[in-house]
């Protein structure tokens, strides 16, 4: 199982991106994703996560509004595109298949990406 995340780099605050997931050797379509993100000396935390028909989402409460998490079963792909950034938005952002339990929980997810770098300028 592989994801590959991309789409990050240097925004302006205020500005937006695209974050892309491909995944590759997983039955995809059957599986809940989330997004995570880890700033520099802090804990991977939560961003937001979709179920496998995108019937269902889920946000932190400090992207809610700003952010939305889809999915394109066809293409393997799972997006998150992020809205009026912050600063505070600066960090390395995952993608990773859900296993079950909480959503909110690392420790539920596998098969992590090798992360996608966003910085926002103030």
């Amino acid at each position: 199982v592989q994801l590959q995340a991309s789409g990050g780099g240097l925004v302006q605050a205020g500005g937006s991106l695209r974050l892309s997931c491909a995944a590759s050797g997983h039955t995809f379509r059957h599986s809940d994703m989330g997004w995570f993100r880890q700033a520099p000396g802090k804990e991977r935390e939560f961003v937001a996560a979709i179920t496998w028909n995108g019937g269902s989402r889920y946000y932190a409460d400090s992207v809610k509004g700003r952010f939305t998490i889809s999915r394109d079963n066809a293409k393997n792909t799972v997006y998150l595109q992020m809205s009026s950034l912050k600063p505070e938005d600066t960090a390395v952002y995952y993608c990773a298949v859900f296993l079950g339990g909480r959503y909110y929980g690392a420790e539920n997810y596998r098969y992590w990406g090798q992360g996608t770098l966003v910085t926002v300028s103030s």
